[in-house]
């Protein structure tokens, strides 16, 4: 994946990793369109950095994304990166006598159907282009979850295995498919206190850690910085140091 001279859209850009990302792309020359729901949130993304474009888009409507897909075609017809960013985390509790489902319905909606309708819908823009690059943005939970936010954690674990299958289907199409598997990181995510809690990686040292690896291995398929490294590669050193990593996390 090339890190200038591109046009791409980032999801979920009013706020956190995909407001951060869309200045540092934007900073290396790219064109840059965030998407999200809050219109105030787009509005200040502008207003501190002009030149990048914003749209609101309702993530969870299909309809609306059929929409916004067609405004983007017609507007944008040289997009060449999708960046799959949007997303919500809360907490669940599944001990509860009835627990209740509304926080897991919001998740899957946001988190991994989003992400499957958009892709679909630009998929066709994409393969014009002479090669593009759609970028899904998982989570070190996918491969190791946190407990409270199961549905979160398997969203994630969902939109790996997406990717994976995504990136063979388009071998020989232009289109190459990208993961970015952020570990815990200071933003709003949850709540306020996340974005100044000490046992988070800070978003700055985050985002300028993700775009070295951009620029220093554009094949990459997998973006990890090493804060994520333990997660990721937990599987693989055996059920002991996985059972021992699960709680040290959840307890």
């Amino acid at each position: 994946m090339r890190t200038s001279g591109q046009t791409m859209l980032i999801t979920g850009g009013g706020s956190g990793i995909g407001r951060a990302l869309a200045e540092a792309f934007q900073r290396r020359g790219n064109q840059v369109i965030v998407a999200g729901r809050r219109q105030a949130a787009l509005d200040e993304v502008a207003r501190a950095n002009p030149g990048i474009a914003t749209a609101v888009l309702d993530v969870t409507s299909a309809q609306d994304i059929d929409r916004f897909t067609q405004q983007l075609a017609n507007d944008f017809p040289k997009l060449d990166v999708l960046i799959n960013n949007a997303g919500i985390m809360g907490a669940e509790d599944w001990s509860a006598q009835a627990p209740d489902t509304a926080v897991a319905q919001a998740t899957i909606a946001t988190n991994l159907l989003a992400p499957i309708l958009l892709t679909a819908g630009l998929l066709p823009l994409l393969r014009r282009q002479a090669c593009s690059t759609v970028v899904n943005v998982s989570s070190g939970l996918a491969f190791l979850p946190r407990a409270d936010t199961p549905t979160y954690s398997a969203t994630k674990a969902a939109i790996h295995s997406f990717s994976e299958s995504l990136r063979h289907q388009l071998q020989g199409t232009g289109v190459d498919v990208v993961e970015i598997a952020p570990p815990y990181v200071q933003t709003e995510l949850m709540s306020a206190q996340q974005a100044v809690d000490p046992r988070a990686m800070p978003l700055a040292e985050f985002i300028d850690e993700v775009m070295h690896i951009l620029e220093a291995q554009p094949d990459a398929k997998e973006v990890l910085v090493q804060r994520v490294h333990r997660q990721r590669f937990i599987a693989e050193g055996g059920q002991a140091a996985y059972r021992e990593l699960f709680e040290q996390i959840n307890g």
